[in-house]
């Protein structure tokens, strides 16, 4: 799995890591059962902070796309898939930029209830 980082980008350094695990997930790169680098080798390549690794972990953990335990490591989750990798990626940009459009959570949450209905 490659992991690619851009100092310059308004986005998070954890963010990126998560997002490189999604877009592998989804280009089916990385499959389920398999082991993410360890926090401290990735951080080491990356030449970043392991905290900042971790939190990038911790994202896709609360996504529920990775299982992380310490001691053994980060293993990408049975129930996790290629379209649940895009599904949240599309997510979090959708929620970026509401946010940068300046919409409530009520109004974005009604919004997306909408679409999800008229959705084929």
């Amino acid at each position: 799995m490659l992991v690619v980082i851009d100092h310059s980008s308004p986005v998070s350094l954890a963010e990126q890591i998560a997002a490189a695990v999604r877009r592998a997930l989804a280009e089916g790169t990385l499959h389920m059962g398999e082991r993410l680098p360890a926090a401290r080798s990735l951080a080491r390549t990356l030449d970043i902070n392991v905290h900042t690794v971790l939190r990038g972990y911790q994202i896709l953990k609360e996504e529920h796309l990775i299982d992380l335990r310490p001691g053994r490591g980060a293993v990408v989750m049975a129930a996790s898939s290629p379209t649940q990798a895009l599904v949240v990626d599309a997510c979090r940009h959708f929620a970026h930029l509401a946010r940068r459009a300046g919409l409530t959570e009520p109004d974005v949450l009604e919004m997306a209830r909408s679409l999800f209905r008229t959705a084929t």
